[in-house]
């Protein structure tokens, strides 16, 4: 069994708001005074962390993400509960924490590496990977004040990920950065993972919680409301999210036999009486399809109540959960308009086949304009599962097929003779 890198335990933050100077003073020498107002940023956290395990942070803004990382990180004292650490503990929290703008990027790997309890001759040895990594180039010798965002996002990660760490813990610094340097950041601390190193980091990206994470922590207003597998968790965020924009709201959950986690969630004005998949040539139902084959998706769609206007939207998935592909018929300009309760309408979906093999799914998705915020009358994630097999084409990998051929010439060899042939480059059989 991992060891526990982290272990809180019934965490709580409250800051409060006294009616005098004097009766805060009071409190720090542990009399009881009554505070005017009392705001909990965080109450009644408690998880555990086990080495090379990655979880992630989501909720909305106010949640308490960031005061849960800085109590965790030791910047903030918890006002209720306990929080242990075992081993080394490396953050980023927030861009220009414990850097000085009038130091050069050098001086400021010097500074922050100290802090982080380095000695002077380990940071000598350490600046060339680090100048390195972060790729500044004439700017590491410049002043911290003539950095962008993303070149202080790139030291600030340099100097946290110098030295790999216990703990790891990451606020959205990275957002800032461009998208070459966050690969290269995410590449690190993959590869940090799979090395033992626990991570905890604040994100609002579904995509990069599902590809690094094995748990999330959904919190609101300063609670734990989930906590649980990625799939289950982002899944129940979204439709959280659309839940606040409608009073007549529900959400269901439940795990199919094969592992994909169905999240249902909408009003129910519109609702999706029929999901199936067939050959767009004989009209069969298709549980594995080939690559290339002709496809069709058809969804019948039953109101339940008048609605002025509704848009039907799919999305791809594969078996990780990343987007393969997305659409809907607000953007193929093919909006209905003024249905009536008790219509049904048909929709057909027609598309070849150039998935590569694997399993995927199809979330269909009833609102009434481009997203599901306004109006989500029907939401379900891996609503139709289905198996992508090749049994006609060449041997290709990824999730993607583009029929692509290799046309292959060569030139002589400049010493060769005018006669000499070409290099035989494929022997065919008679």
């Amino acid at each position: 069994m991992s060891q526990i890198i982290l272990d809180v335990a019934g965490v709580g933050k409250c800051y409060a708001t006294y009616g005098s100077t004097t009766a805060r003073f009071l409190t720090w020498f542990g009399v009881p005074v009554r505070a005017r107002h009392e705001y909990w940023a965080v109450r009644e956290v408690s998880f555990q962390l086990s080495g090379g395990d990655a979880l992630a942070l989501i909720g909305a803004n106010g949640a308490g993400k960031s005061t849960l990382l800085k109590l965790i990180t030791g910047t903030v004292r918890p006002t209720t509960g306990r929080i242990g650490v075992a081993g080394s503990i490396s953050s980023i929290l927030e861009l220009g924490l414990g850097f000085n703008p009038e130091f050069t990027g050098r001086q400021n790997v010097y500074f922050a590496a100290g802090l982080m309890g380095l000695p002077t001759s380990r940071i000598n040895e350490l600046i060339p990977s680090i100048e390195d990594f972060a790729e500044l180039r004439e700017f590491f010798d410049q002043p911290l004040r003539v950095y962008s965002s993303g070149m202080q996002a790139r030291l600030a990660f340099s100097v946290a990920t110098a030295v790999r760490p216990d703990l790891l813990i990451i606020d959205e610094v990275l957002a800032v950065g461009d998208s070459y340097f966050q690969h290269k950041s995410f590449d690190r601390i993959r590869k940090f993972k799979e090395q033992g190193t626990s991570i905890v980091f604040v994100t609002h990206s579904m995509a990069d919680v599902r590809a690094l994470c094995d748990r999330v922590i959904l919190l609101d207003a300063g609670t734990v409301l989930k906590d649980g597998p990625p799939d289950e968790v982002t899944d129940y965020y979204n439709a959280m999210v659309a839940q606040r924009e409608n009073a007549k709201f529900e959400v269901e959950q439940r795990r199919t036999r094969d592992g994909w986690l169905r999240t249902k969630s909408g009003t129910g004005q519109a609702v999706m009486r029929e999901l199936t998949l067939e050959d767009a040539v004989t009209g069969e139902a298709v549980a594995v399809a080939r690559v290339g084959q002709a496809l069709r998706l058809k969804a019948v769609v039953e109101l339940h109540d008048d609605i002025p206007q509704l848009i039907l939207g799919y999305m791809l998935r594969d078996r990780t959960g990343h987007t393969v592909w997305g659409t809907n018929t607000w953007h193929t300009d093919q909006k209905l308009k003024d249905l009536k309760a008790g219509q049904r309408v048909v929709f057909d979906l027609s598309f070849p086949c150039r998935l590569g093999p694997g399993s995927y799914s199809f979330s269909p998705a009833l609102v009434s304009s481009q997203s599901h915020l306004t109006d989500n009358y029907e939401w379900t994630d891996n609503a139709l599962v289905f198996d992508v097999i090749n049994v006609e084409h060449e041997l290709f990998i990824g999730t993607c097929w583009l029929d692509g051929k290799f046309s292959i010439s060569t030139d002589r060899p400049t010493d060769a003779p005018a006669s000499a042939p070409l290099p035989l480059l494929h022997q065919g059989r008679e």
